[in-house]
């Protein structure tokens, strides 16, 4: 048996977990296996991030139908449940709120304890499949590492018990400082019509959520705040769904927005810390923007992180408003430049805290909280007629 099973399955979770994993490779008082769901599967969607990270790669990898939300979850769960009939583990990690983290229904018919990494945030936005994926792995788990206090007293007020949350910070804070001293080498990764368009000052953007690209008004919204943006060049790094649905529609972009394939860790960093400010709908974008001191504008009806909000970093366009004042929100956040804030997500030692209090757990085998001893009856008896 070995300690821990820990499963990622996109980009933003090997970014997230990196030096979480680092950190386990060189420890010798615990063992695990770096599980690859199989959810992001493209070179330029995993495994450059892996390089780039310096991430050992995973000792078993998955592959998932990919035809619907549905058919990703649903062989997630019969990958890991096959797995977890070979291999015995302590605890099995999740982190997010993707269609990987679903694959914790196997780890539960398993009765493997379950540890849950970004843990009770919430947008209470119930459109999106992240707030309900989230939602159920956090009250199947035995562990939640929240970033911040905030997120800890959201989970408790749903019922989910004080003493299996722990407050941990933002691993991505970690994350940035300890590559920040890389990011000018995303250069090198970059062809020459990028490296020209963005000579002058420029705009990043990303787009991805299916609540915006997936829904006709909000996409158009969205275009048409990305095509106000006249003053700069624009680099939009675009996803394949994103890059399918737009060539499906007859939504067209002005010139100066420079679309390109997606991109690497050290590229797209490299890109984020040079612009002039990030139009985004990315969570993760929108706190590596407010770490960096980058202005952001988060183009989302609601978020799981408003601390962006709170500390004056980020400014808000609702893509489900039709008048939604593009021209005042493209002032409000160029008057944003080279303004400060306080970084709100922590002083970037939360990868060290949640491996610590993993080796404690794996040692004490004390993750679940569900222990036989915990019942007054008996359960062997329960089902018999």
């Amino acid at each position: 048996m070995k300690d821990l099973a820990i499963i990622l399955g996109i980009r933003p979770d090997v970014i997230r977990a990196s030096k979480i994993l680092n950190i386990l490779e060189k420890q010798n008082q615990i063992s695990y296996d770096f599980i690859w769901s199989g959810q992001h599967y493209s070179e330029n969607m995993k495994d450059t991030f892996f390089n780039q990270l310096n991430v050992k790669k995973p000792d078993f990898e998955f592959t998932v139908e990919k035809v619907s939300d549905a058919s990703v979850v649903s062989s997630t769960i019969e990958n890991l449940y096959s797995h977890f009939e070979q291999h015995k583990y302590k605890a099995a990690v999740f982190l997010g709120d993707t269609n990987t983290v679903m694959g914790c229904i196997a780890a539960a018919q398993h009765n493997i304890p379950i540890v849950h990494i970004e843990g009770c945030m919430r947008s209470y936005d119930w459109r999106m499949p992240e707030e309900k994926y989230r939602t159920v792995i956090d009250h199947l788990s035995d562990r939640i590492y929240a970033y911040l206090e905030n997120y800890k007293i959201q989970g408790i007020n749903e019922g989910i018990s004080e003493n299996i949350i722990k407050v941990t910070g933002n691993p991505i804070v970690d994350i940035i400082n300890e590559n920040i001293e890389y990011f000018g080498s995303g250069s090198d990764y970059l062809d020459d019509n990028i490296l020209d368009a963005i000579k002058e000052k420029f705009v990043l953007v990303t787009c991805h959520r299916r609540e915006n690209i997936q829904n006709e008004k909000s996409l158009k919204n969205i275009i048409n705040l990305l095509n106000k943006i006249e003053d700069h060049n624009v680099i939009f790094p675009m996803g394949y769904k994103t890059q399918q649905i737009l060539n499906e529609t007859n939504l067209t972009l002005n010139e100066n927005i420079k679309v390109i394939e997606p991109i690497g860790y050290l590229e797209f960093m490299y890109l984020l810390q040079n612009s002039q400010y990030v139009a985004t709908d990315s969570g993760t974008v929108v706190e590596e923007a407010c770490i960096l001191g980058i202005p952001s504008i988060q183009m989302r009806y609601s978020t799981e992180r408003p601390e962006v909000y709170d500390v004056k970093a980020s400014i808000k366009f609702d893509p489900t408003l039709e008048n939604e004042a593009v021209d005042k929100i493209l002032d409000r956040v160029s008057n944003m430049i080279n303004s400060s804030w306080d970084n709100p997500f922590g002083d970037g030692n939360s990868s060290e805290i949640i491996v610590r209090d993993l080796i404690q757990l794996c040692e004490e085998n004390s993750f679940s909280r569900h222990k036989p001893s915990d019942y007054s009856f008996d359960i062997s008896n329960s089902f018999k007629g």
